[in-house]
């Protein structure tokens, strides 16, 4: 069982076997939604400064999506599917890549960027809604990359 540092809650134990001590943050703006457009690198903890890059995600992944903020594209899309809740989609966020707003699609193992001109709302919640429409219309157009693929490789 490994051991704790205060308040009884189980500690890490580090490569030595002994306990290792928690991150220390640094001052962040984590309030701020836009903190990864102002701040690329993002780089919070001691441990992400010494190795000069960010470790982890960059939004709250216990964020559990707030179905009034649905868009009304999303809306059609879930009644389409049949489906009571976002499904797949709830595990989709904004992210950022390089300082940009972007959307990881895992069809292609890629970021997807938002074009430069859309204007992001000014809270998560509806950052995570719009990244989630977006990514459908990107899955869903003809425009993206499976498409090729689906032509040139499919068999029936």
């Amino acid at each position: 069982m490994a051991k704790s540092w205060k308040g009884g809650k189980p500690g890490k134990l580090g490569k030595n076997g002994k306990l290792a001590k928690p991150a220390k943050k640094v001052k962040s703006q984590n309030n701020d939604v836009d903190k990864y457009l102002k701040d690329a690198a993002g780089l919070d903890t001691e441990r992400e400064q010494a190795i000069g890059q960010h470790i982890g995600y960059r939004y709250d992944v216990n964020l559990l999506p707030d179905y009034s903020r649905l868009t009304p594209y999303l809306k059609a899309y879930m009644e389409f599917m049949g489906w009571d809740d976002l499904n797949w989609l709830e595990d989709v966020h904004m992210g950022y890549e390089a300082g940009k707003p972007a959307i990881f699609d895992r069809n292609i193992n890629g970021w997807v960027r938002i074009p430069k001109e859309m204007k992001l709302p000014d809270n998560q919640q509806d950052r995570d809604m719009l990244a989630r429409e977006l990514l459908v219309r990107f899955q869903t157009s003809p425009n993206h990359p499976l498409r090729e693929l689906n032509k040139a490789y499919r068999k029936f």
